[in-house]
């Protein structure tokens, strides 16, 4: 009997080319993650769930009877309720590192279009109102490679990042990282003094409680006003009204932010309104390549239970 799993994302034409017909031992039901219907319809039946960003719950997972297995497409796993899936004996796998360099590369590109002003640049050159530019911007812009740069968190994403921003002209020795505890590694530093002496702080932590408003008025206060804050971590690491009064006051230079507090953002929020911020969808990880590679790691699982062996990447204890 083929193994029923629930994709629970909008699939494009290389995602399916990818899971058929050489994987026909599969019964993949497909449900765009705001199409209820289909998701409730499917659930009970669902042996693997493959999971993205709708938050799934303990009274989602209370309906799924026969599943055996969340594979989460990513690698925070903050928008599943894990403690109720381990109760109920399914595992929460996870796929860390997969989308390490599309994030990294996102990172970097937030980096680049905060720093040179690039939504402003766009706006004033299409109104003809930009060229030529503003004076200011040999005052104030600066290369990435003039920057010391902070990195809070230092797992799979932070260190390609420091790799590339090395590779762009910033010394070694001006990669700053923080995490839970000093690693012995000469860059860390604790997060107050990394966020004094950083010209760039880019977050790249798991949301948990200890490290939800971690950038709080308190700590987004220790910046320097020409510093510059990118967020492709989760959203509520942050105090966004907070950030919104820094960045209003000039008490920080700018932001780049690819997640918020609440997604979709909504259409109150006041970063919306700020000339120096540069906005993404969350999407600095969706790309054809982070998606064939996590098409591989659900695959590898799916033939896992198949195949009776031992699941990757479990996050869980499960009896």
């Amino acid at each position: 009997m083929a193994l029923r799993v629930l994709a629970h994302f909008t699939p494009g034409q290389r995602v399916l080319d990818m899971v058929a017909p050489e994987h026909d031992w599969l019964d993949i039901r497909w449900c765009a993650e705001d199409d209820d219907e289909t998701f409730y319809r499917e659930l009970p039946d669902a042996e693997v769930i493959w999971h993205v960003l709708r938050p799934l719950s303990g009274a989602d997972l209370e309906l799924a009877g026969s599943c055996r297995l969340v594979h989460k497409l990513g690698a925070g796993v903050n928008t599943i309720d894990v403690p109720t899936a381990t109760a109920r004996g399914i595992a929460v796998a996870n796929m860390p590192g997969a989308n390490a360099p599309s994030v990294a590369e996102g990172t970097l590109l937030l980096m680049l279009a905060a720093l040179r002003r690039l939504p402003l640049l766009d706006r004033a050159t299409r109104a003809g109102t930009g060229w030529p530019s503003d004076p200011s911007l040999g005052e104030t812009v600066r290369d990435v490679g003039s920057c010391t740069v902070g990195l809070v968190g230092y797992g799979n994403i932070a260190k390609q990042v420091e790799r590339v921003v090395v590779a762009m002209g910033t010394p070694a020795d001006r990669v700053l990282h923080t995490s839970t505890r000093d690693d012995g590694h000469p860059g860390w530093r604790p997060l107050p003094e990394l966020l004094a002496d950083s010209d760039i702080v880019s977050l790249h932590l798991p949301l948990t409680e200890a490290t939800h408003h971690l950038l709080d008025r308190q700590a987004l206060a220790l910046m320097k006003p020409a510093a510059v804050l990118i967020n492709t971590a989760r959203g509520p690491i942050v105090d966004e009204l907070a950030l919104a009064e820094a960045l209003r006051a000039g008490r920080l230079a700018a932001a780049g932010l690819d997640v918020f507090s609440v997604e979709p953002v909504e259409a109150d929020n006041p970063l919306l309104n700020l000339d120096n911020v540069v906005l993404t969808p969350h999407v600095t990880w969706y790309t054809a390549d982070t998606m064939r590679r996590y098409l591989e790691l659900a695959l590898d699982n799916c033939r896992r239970i198949r195949d009776g062996q031992p699941l990757a990447n479990v996050v869980n204890q499960v009896n």
